[in-house]
Formats: C-alpha cells, sequence, structure tokens
C-alpha cells in the first residue's frame, strides 16, 4: 500500500482522525508491553523520558521540546522517504525525519515504509541520550561529505546499527535498533526466532553486507556496549566505505573496529 503524508497546517499541527489516533493507541500499547525485557537499559529509561502519550497520536513539536532539552535534536514531519541526501543533511542538523502518516490496521505487525510510530517510538527515545544524539548527528554529517556511492555503503552502518541493532548485556541479548523496537513481530522475532543469524558486529563485514527492507532481517549483528558504536566515530570508515565502493577489499590499515 502507498502511503500519503498528511501535511501540517499553518501552526504546524498535524490533525490525525480518530481512526489514526485509535491506532497509535493499539500500536504503543502492545509495544510498550512486548519491548519489556527485549529492548536495552539505555533505551527503556529514554522511552520514560520522551513520555509519548498513549491515546493519540504527538505532534512534532511536543516531541522536539523533550529533545531539544535534552540533546538539542529536534524532529521534523518529512513526506514519507525521503531523498538520502536530505536525510544526511537533516540527521547533520539534528533533525530526525518524522513521516507524517500512521500505518493502517492491516499492517500493524510489520510496515515496509517508515510511519510516525516507526520515528517516534523507535528512534526519538534514544535521541535523548547525549552519547547516541551526538554519535547520530557525526554520522549525518560524515555522510553528507562523500558521494552517492559511498553514502549506499554507508547506509549499511545505519541499517545494521541504528536500525536493526542488538547489544549484549548481562541479561543476554538485547534491542537498541529502533526498526526492531517499533515492530511488534521483530521485536520477539530478533532475540526468539531460531531462523535469524545473530554476528558480533564487525565493521568490514557491516559496511559489505546487503540487507533488504521488505522482509525481517536474515541477520542482525551485536555491539558489546553502547561505547562500541560510538566508537565508529571516526573519519578512517570514509577511507574504508570509500574502497568498499570502488569493489576493492580493504586492509588492515582501514580497520577501526
Amino acid at each position: 500500500m502507498k502511503y500519503i503524508a498528511k501535511q501540517p497546517d499553518k501552526h504546524g499541527v498535524i490533525h490525525f482522525t480518530d481512526e489514526e489516533n485509535t491506532t497509535w493507541q493499539i500500536l504503543i500499547e502492545r509495544q510498550l508491553d512486548v519491548v519489556k525485557n527485549r529492548a536495552c537499559d539505555q533505551y527503556l529509561a529514554a522511552l520514560d523520558k520522551l513520555n509519548l502519550p498513549l491515546h493519540r497520536i504527538p505532534q512534532c513539536q511536543e516531541v522536539s521540546e523533550v529533545l531539544a532539552a535534552a540533546t538539542g535534536w529536534s524532529v521534523v514531519p518529512v513526506a514519507a522517504l525521503i531523498p538520502l541526501k536530505e536525510f544526511f543533511r537533516l540527521l547533520a542538523n539534528r533533525q530526525f525525519p518524522a513521516a507524517s502518516f500512521i500505518r493502517i490496521r492491516e499492517e500493524l505487525d510489520y510496515l515496509e515504509e517508515p510511519d510516525i510510530f516507526h520515528e517516534l517510538f523507535g528512534h526519538c527515545p534514544m535521541l535523548t541520550y547525549q552519547p547516541y544524539a551526538d554519535f547520530v548527528q557525526w554520522y549525518g554529517e560524515t555522510a553528507l561529505q562523500t558521494s552517492k556511492e559511498v553514502q549506499s555503503i554507508l547506509g549499511r552502518l545505519f541499517w545494521f546499527t541504528i536500525e536493526f541493532g542488538l547489544i549484549q548485556t548481562p541479561q543476554g541479548l538485547r534491542i537498541y535498533g529502533g526498526g526492531i523496537l517499533s515492530s511488534f513481530g521483530e521485536t520477539v522475532y530478533a532475540l526468539e526466532d531460531p531462523r535469524p543469524l545473530r554476528k558480533k558486529f564487525n565493521l568490514l563485514e557491516v559496511l559489505q553486507k546487503d540487507y533488504r527492507y521488505d522482509i525481517m532481517q536474515e541477520c542482525y549483528f551485536y555491539i558489546e556496549n553502547l561505547e562500541e558504536l560510538f566508537a565508529l566515530k571516526s573519519d578512517k570508515i570514509i577511507g574504508l566505505a570509500t574502497e568498499i565502493a570502488r569493489g576493492n577489499t580493504p586492509h588492515g590499515d582501514f580497520l577501526i573496529c
């Protein structure tokens, strides 16, 4: 199904229908339950801080007020999928894009297109955590400096961390990726289903690995702690991605993780 994004009015308010608000309520109430003991502690604490409403879709301004006070970020409504360069530009400016539509009831469990629930529930909580928020901004700034081919390679890093990343904890694997945490089906599947591979994060392997957005993932990468993710903030990553984009096999000098 092709969704149509809603346009904010002159005051920046998006007018959602009762049906859409009810869909939000169904999504958030069941997701709050399923992420317990599956999401990492940092995400759960951040979700409490964001304090999303249960009975209606929040306005981007509301969420932006919390993010701005915590880390200087904001949420910007956009028309569904946006060009990659625009996505990176927004991240570099501490603006997270949120598609201004919500999924229909028939697609509650899994959605190929990112909707407002995915963005606000999946991604925005962790943006209240300063080191994570700084990492996402760094990622946007770094990708913006590169060619389209290199950006495509760097997109794999985002996919296997910010979207679909797992983290090791004393209690076992937990989730920090927003693409998983906003999906009822994938939250359980990512940790408990025997089919997908769960591999220790390796930067070279991640940057060389293709992915699909139209199915639940066949492979997840886990980090030992969030500091491992933040340690990727290095200019060397551009050299590594550039070599891969050229079809070369990078050597050890490029490896930073």
